[in-house]
C-alpha cells in the first residue's frame, strides 16, 4: 500500500485519456450500478477520463469547472484555485513570499469566477447543475500536480454525502491534504520522479470545448441508452 491508499503502479504510462479512464474505473468497481453515484469530470482534461469512468460504473456524468488563480506576470504559477459553487484554495505561503496584495487576489478571483460561469454556460446551456445532496460524488481529473484545483473542487462539493477523488496520476506528496478533506482518494500511478501530469501519457492533447460538449451529450448509463 502506498500514500494513496491503494495498489498503484509507480510509473504507469497511458496511451491516452481513454485508457487512463478505463484503468481508473477498475479501481472504482465498488461504485458500479449504484443509484447514488454521480461522476463529475473537471473541465476540460478530466472529462474524457470521467466519461470512461462513468460508462464503466453505469453512472451519470456531469462537468465541473475549476480555474487556477495564476500569479500576476507568471500565470503558470498557481497561487490558488477557485471552483464552481465557490470552492476556494489560496496558497498563503506563496502569496506572502511574493508579496501579492489582497486586491490583486480579489481581482483574480472575480475574473476566474466569470470564466467559470462562461464555461458552465458553454457546456451545459440551460441545464441546471445537479443536486449533490445525498449523492456519492466521484471527482475525476486527468492528474494532480500541486493539488490546488482538486482541493478547491472537493471543498465546493462538500454538500455531497461522500466525496471521492479519482485521478490516473499524481505525486504521493499531495495526497495527505486531499485525504484530509475527501472521503477517499484513488490514484493509479505515482511516478517517483513526478514532473508534470503529461509525462504519464503518450497522447496528451489539449481537450477542446467541443470535445467536452460531445462527451457530455453521449450516454454513460444503460437507462440513458434505452
Amino acid at each position: 500500500m502506498n500514500a494513496w491508499g491503494l495498489r498503484a503502479s509507480r510509473d504507469r504510462i497511458y496511451q491516452d485519456r481513454r485508457e487512463a479512464g478505463q484503468v481508473l474505473a477498475e479501481q472504482l468497481v465498488s461504485y458500479r450500478d449504484r443509484s447514488d453515484v454521480l461522476v463529475l469530470g473537471l473541465a476540460r482534461g478530466g472529462v474524457p477520463i470521467a466519461w470512461e469512468v462513468a460508462t464503466h460504473l453505469n453512472a451519470p456524468l456531469d462537468v465541473f469547472v475549476v480555474r487556477k488563480l495564476g500569479v500576476p506576470q507568471w500565470q503558470e504559477l498557481a497561487m490558488g484555485a477557485v471552483a464552481s459553487g465557490g470552492g476556494l484554495v489560496i496558497n498563503e505561503d506563496l502569496v506572502d513570499r511574493l508579496g501579492i496584495d489582497q486586491d490583486t487576489i480579489a481581482e483574480t478571483i472575480t475574473r476566474e469566477t466569470a470564466e467559470i460561469q462562461r464555461r458552465e454556460q458553454a457546456y451545459r446551456g440551460g441545464r441546471p447543475t445537479p443536486d449533490l445532496r445525498g449523492r456519492t460524488v466521484i471527482l475525476v481529473d486527468d492528474g494532480i500536480a500541486t493539488g490546488a484545483t482538486m482541493l478547491a473542487a472537493v471543498r465546493a462539493v462538500r454538500a455531497a454525502r461522500r466525496v471521492v477523488v479519482a485521478v490516473p496520476v499524481g505525486p504521493p506528496t499531495v495526497s495527505s491534504q486531499l485525504r484530509d478533506e475527501a472521503d477517499e482518494v484513488v490514484c493509479t500511478s505515482t511516478p517517483p520522479l513526478f514532473e508534470a501530469v503529461g509525462q504519464a501519457f503518450v497522447d496528451f492533447h489539449q481537450v477542446s470545448d467541443d470535445e467536452v460538449r460531445r462527451l457530455l451529450a453521449a450516454p454513460t448509463t444503460r437507462a440513458a441508452e434505452s
